[in-house]
């Protein structure tokens, strides 16, 4: 499969969030701040970024985060709600480039680029020896 023939720049997807305790640093990490954790609004950019092409990709195939360059701009408290945008900005053969964005309102607290890698499941399984 070739992402060129499926996936089309400026196709998007938003998710949104209530920021639960599981999600903060104070969480994982004992004495920090219970605001909303990098990874875990990563973890919200790669799934959005996922949801924007899913639908369009041929059955077996699947995209897996291959790059992340996002910085975190502004803290979240437990409770607030965060909107996370992803946009297909360039697709190459088996890559597939995103802007993406999370906003607290109309506040900007994180934004960056991501790429996804297409997959086919069954050859990927054979590779690793999963049945």
């Amino acid at each position: 499969m070739d992402a060129r023939d499926v996936i089309k720049v400026g196709m998007s997807a938003e998710r949104t969030l209530v920021v639960p305790l599981e999600r903060t640093v104070g969480h994982f990490l004992p004495g920090m701040p219970l605001v909303y954790a990098t990874p875990m609004m990563i973890l919200e950019m790669e799934m959005a970024s996922g949801d924007a092409i899913r639908g369009h990709l041929q059955p077996g195939w699947i995209t897996v985060g291959t790059e992340v360059d996002i910085k975190h701009l502004a803290a979240s408290l437990i409770g607030a709600t965060v909107r996370t945008t992803a946009k297909v900005i360039a697709v190459e053969r088996r890559v597939i480039r995103f802007q993406v964005e999370a906003f607290e309102g109309e506040r900007r607290i994180g934004d960056g680029r991501h790429a996804r890698g297409l997959v086919n499941v069954a050859s990927f399984n054979k590779r690793l020896g999963v049945k």
